[in-house]
């Protein structure tokens, strides 16, 4: 299993060096300069989007909760086919008409004068959620490190993230993409495989899952899980928020961002969209399979870990249902989940601090080999931080992901569609957009959530696209003279 994992490794390597030689200038590491497929941004969009979160924190969701995951499954799968069938065209267009790198960089060129502003509060924000969310996927392979090969998290967290530090710094984003579409084939590889040999290992040994959920709490089997009037409602919508977060990520929109042309728009949309069906549908699997087993005593070495941890459900049936060869290939399609997000995110952080920060903010312009450095350097930092945070918030993948999910999501999502498909949307509005949806995630998911029943995801996004749409009403943009 080692022996596979070393291999898998030694094919990503072979990724960087070749895919590395083609990020020549800064926008080329920036934003992929015009080189990339539709089909292999789809595909990287889809291993960027759903990480550690959907094999380990899906998963474990599953596992822990049972069908009620159906609702948090259905609100990304909507997330995705709406970003895809609705935005990345828009997105396209904006990105040629403007030529910004960055989802800042829209913000600032169509709102001439604020420059320093939005960028200095983006920037920020973006900078802010995602060392959560980087630290996250890093907390994700330590997991998946110590079921696999018994290595301690923290030493599986210091493999990780230098993994995956280092292959961003050398080629950017032509090099996130080229390993996101190998990492993205592994990870749907792990989500189609594993179920289906867990099911073939049901039907052998004559395990019913009847007599596994006849002593299984009622709720475990309920869609609202067990709630029923308005805190049903509550937590079917909870799940569904999901998909607003979808449309406020630059890690994901930078992928539309990049698309050459309409042809490729339309080819990554169909990529995409099939992509996140069989994916999610295979983690859900994976979730109520490994229940069913975990009731028949198939887990029994395994139980005192997984009442613990929920999210060690994939790597525990990995290693039990396969032989070491496939387990190495099948891991690392889990460890394929936390890097090619990590290294996404790397990459949105290095360039919200150099492209819109360091460029909006500084006098002394720099050469487009010193543009090119800095990105570099700024990711090995983000990378070291993110680390130090991953030792010091021991949340789960799931809570993790959520939280900055909300924050980035409810930030940006607003500000995006309306600048999309609003006219009257105004500078006033991106920063109401922006202030409201950073400050009303954090106050929610410290004070409100566990009050209300409603998710940050959900509340945040509502209270951010509202104040966005009432200070652009009456604080409109000032209409320019021809």
């Amino acid at each position: 299993m080692l022996t596979v994992f070393i291999l898998y490794l030694l094919a990503l390597t072979l990724i960087v060096i070749y895919s590395a030689r083609k990020s020549k200038s800064n926008a080329d590491f920036v934003l992929g300069g015009n080189k990339i497929s539709g089909v292999s941004l789809a595909i990287s969009e889809r291993a960027t989007g759903e990480s550690s979160w959907l094999l380990l924190g899906l998963t474990g969701h599953a596992f822990l909760d049972g069908y009620s995951t159906i609702w948090v499954a259905l609100g990304c799968v909507i997330g995705v086919i709406f970003i895809w069938t609705v935005m990345a065209e828009p997105l396209r267009k904006l990105t040629e008409q403007t030529g910004a790198l960055t989802i800042t960089g829209l913000f600032t060129k169509n709102f001439p004068g604020s420059e320093r502003s939005i960028s200095i509060l983006s920037s920020s924000i973006i900078i802010f959620f995602f060392l959560f969310y980087i630290a996250a996927q890093y907390s994700g392979a330590g997991k998946v490190f110590e079921q696999a090969f018994g290595i301690s998290p923290f030493w599986g967290v210091i493999i990780g993230s230098a993994l995956v530090t280092l292959y961003t710094m050398l080629g950017g984003f032509i090099t996130v993409v080229a390993t996101d579409v190998f990492q993205g084939i592994l990870m749907i590889v792990t989500l189609i495989v594993l179920p289906i040999i867990a099911l073939f290992y049901i039907g052998i040994h004559s395990i019913d899952f009847g007599t596994a959920f006849a002593t299984t709490p009622e709720n475990y089997l309920s869609l609202t899980s067990g709630k029923t009037g308005f805190s049903a409602v509550i937590l079917i919508l909870s799940g569904l928020s999901w998909a607003f977060g979808y449309t406020g990520q630059p890690q994901l929109l930078a992928r539309m961002m990049a698309l050459k042309n309409t042809k490729h728009a339309k080819t990554g949309k169909y990529v995409a969209i099939g992509w996140t069906l069989i994916a999610y549908l295979g983690a859900f699997a994976i979730g109520i399979i490994g229940f069913v087993m975990m009731k028949n005593g198939i887990f029994v070495d395994n139980a005192s870990s997984l009442s613990k941890d929920a999210e060690q459900i994939l790597p525990v049936m990995v290693l039990f249902l396969l032989t070491p060869i496939l387990s190495g290939i099948l891991l690392s399609g889990a460890v394929s989940a936390m890097m090619s997000t990590a290294s996404s995110q790397l990459m949105v952080c290095s360039s919200a601090m150099s492209e819109d920060l360091y460029q909006d903010l500084s006098v002394r312009k720099l050469t487009e080999k010193q543009q090119l450095w800095m990105n570099k350097l700024l990711i090995v930092g983000v990378g070291v931080f993110a680390f130090f945070i991953a030792l010091w918030f021991p949340d789960t993948v799931y809570g993790l992901v959520s939280y900055a999910w909300a924050g980035i999501g409810s930030s940006f999502g607003p500000a995006v569609l309306l600048l999309l498909f609003w006219k009257r949307f105004s500078k006033a509005g991106v920063f109401a957009s922006l202030i409201g949806g950073t400050s009303s995630a954090i106050l929610w998911k410290n004070f409100l959530t566990d009050s209300t029943g409603i998710s940050e995801r959900l509340g945040s996004f509502v209270i951010a696209f509202l104040l966005a749409v009432l200070f652009s009403y009456f604080f409109p943009k000032k209409e320019t003279s021809a």
